[in-house]
C-alpha cells in the first residue's frame, strides 16, 4: 500500500496515513534506521496506539536497539492538532515493548514522526551500549571502516600484493607480509627484527603445517577466515598458536574445542588441554568424564590413553575420581 511507506531523513521517520477507519490496525513496511530495520504500527479503538520497533532479524537478536526517541501524531485538517510524546530511552526487541497511547476521536488523515536522539548497541554481555552514529563514538563510521581494511587485507592476502615473505609449508608456499606477521605474533616479530635467517631470506619454513592449514593461519591473521575453515583446521591453528605466541587464537581455539565434547573425542581433547596448558578445555574433560559419569563411555580406549599419558595428568584424573565419588 501507497501509505505504508515511511520516509526518512537524516534521524527523522515519518510516516504519512491518508485514510484510516474507526477501529482497524496498520503497519508500516520496514525502514533503515541505524543498522535495523524498524516499523510502525497504529492500532485504533477508543484510543491510537503507536508502536515502534526493529524488524525480527538476527541483527535486532544478537544486537538489539537501545533508543532514545520522541513520537508526533499531528493530525490534517482545519482542526489541525498535534500530539507529542515524553522523551523515551528504551531497550527495544519486540511490538510490546514500547506503545503510545492517544486520547483522541479523529478519522482520516495524519502523520506520525519519530525522532531518534540516540540509538545504540545493547550489548548481549552486558558492557557498556555502543553509540551507532558519528560523534557519539565508535558508531557505523567505525564499523564501516573496520569492514573497509578486512577487505582490503584479504586483498593483500589473497592477490599477494607487495608481499615480502615466502612461508615454506609441507606441500606448497605462500606469500604473505612481514608487518602482518610481525604485528600478530611476537615470534614473527623476533624473527624479523634480528639478525636471524629468515630476515636475511624472507623464507620462513613452517613443515610442521599443510599448504591449506597455513593458509587458514593466515586468513586468520589477515582478518578474513571463515568458521567452515576455522572449524576444519582448529586443531592445526591450536598448534600453530601456541608455536608462534597469538594468544587470542589460542583461547578461540581452546573455546571452539570445549563446545563439542563427547564421548568419541573427550580423551584427546584431555591430552590437548594438557599439552597446550588450556585450563577451561582440561576441566571441562575432566567434567564430562567424571562428573557426568561419562566415563563408562571410554572404558575400552583408557587402558591406551594411560599407557601415553603424562604421570601428572594422571594423577589430576585420579584426583578428580576421588572429588567425584566423594560422600555427601
Amino acid at each position: 500500500m501507497a501509505d505504508s511507506k515511511v520516509e526518512t531523513l537524516s534521524r527523522l521517520a515519518q510516516w504519512r496515513i491518508d485514510g484510516f477507519g474507526p477501529s482497524s490496525c496498520r503497519k508500516s513496511e520496514p525502514f533503515k534506521m541505524g543498522i535495523w530495520n524498524w516499523h510502525l504500527l497504529v492500532e485504533r479503538n477508543r484510543y491510537l496506539n503507536v508502536r515502534l520497533f526493529p524488524e525480527l532479524s538476527r541483527i535486532s537478536k544478537e544486537q538489539p536497539p537501545l533508543a532514545r526517541f520522541v513520537v508526533r501524531v499531528s493530525v490534517a485538517g482545519s482542526g489541525r492538532r498535534l500530539f507529542t510524546s515524553q522523551v523515551y530511552d528504551k531497550l527495544l526487541r519486540t511490538c510490546e515493548d514500547f506503545g503510545w497511547s492517544i486520547d483522541c476521536a479523529f478519522h482520516g488523515r495524519f502523520i506520525i514522526d519519530v525522532e531518534f536522539l540516540d540509538l545504540k548497541i545493547y550489548p548481549s554481555n552486558g558492557g557498556e551500549p555502543t553509540p551507532v552514529w558519528l560523534g557519539d563514538g565508535s558508531g557505523l563510521m567505525q564499523s564501516a571502516a573496520i569492514q573497509r581494511t578486512l577487505h582490503c587485507l584479504s586483498r593483500m592476502l589473497e592477490e599477494a600484493i607487495h608481499s615480502d615473505i615466502t612461508i615454506d609449508t609441507s606441500d606448497g608456499s605462500l606469500r604473505a607480509h612481514k608487518a602482518i606477521l610481525s604485528a600478530s605474533s611476537p615470534v614473527f616479530q623476533s624473527m624479523f627484527r634480528h639478525n636471524l635467517k629468515e630476515k636475511e631470506s624472507s623464507v620462513i619454513s613452517i613443515e610442521d603445517m599443510s599448504l591449506e592449514s597455513c593458509k587458514a593461519l593466515l586468513k586468520y591473521l589477515y582478518g578474513c577466515i571463515n568458521q567452515e575453515d576455522f572449524w576444519k583446521h582448529r586443531l592445526t591453528l591450536l598448534g600453530a598458536a601456541n608455536k608462534y605466541g597469538i594468544a587470542d587464537l589460542k583461547d578461540a581455539c581452546e573455546d571452539s574445542l570445549l563446545e563439542d565434547i563427547s564421548s568419541n573425542n573427550v580423551l584427546e581433547r584431555l591430552q590437548e588441554a594438557w599439552l597446550y596448558q588450556l585450563d577451561k578445555l582440561k576441566k571441562g574433560c575432566l567434567m564430562f568424564l567424571f562428573d557426568f559419569g561419562k566415563v563408562y563411555d571410554v572404558r575400552e580406549e583408557m587402558n591406551n590413553f594411560f599407557r601415553q599419558a603424562d604421570r601428572e595428568l594422571m594423577l589430576e584424573m585420579f584426583q578428580e575420581v576421588l572429588t567425584a565419588w566423594k560422600p555427601v
